[in-house]
């Protein structure tokens, strides 16, 4: 399941891109943490700003 619009929720940094960094949700789903670079395996806190139930993706914004 795919986190909802405005959910806050502590997830884990599992990678990072030249534009951002990857966020696991705690039911296993990564989103994009747009224009934000955290050291990988930081516990970091995000609020959904947008989600796509078709592909399976959200993105967050730090919280």
């Amino acid at each position: 399941m795919i986190p909802q619009v405005g959910e806050v929720f502590t997830g884990t940094v599992v990678s990072n891109v030249p534009f951002g960094s990857f966020v696991e949700h705690p039911d296993g789903k990564h989103g994009l943490l747009h224009g934000q670079t955290v050291e990988v395996g930081s516990a970091v806190e995000v609020k959904v700003l947008a989600s796509d139930e078709v592909q399976q993706r959200f993105s967050c914004e730090l919280a």
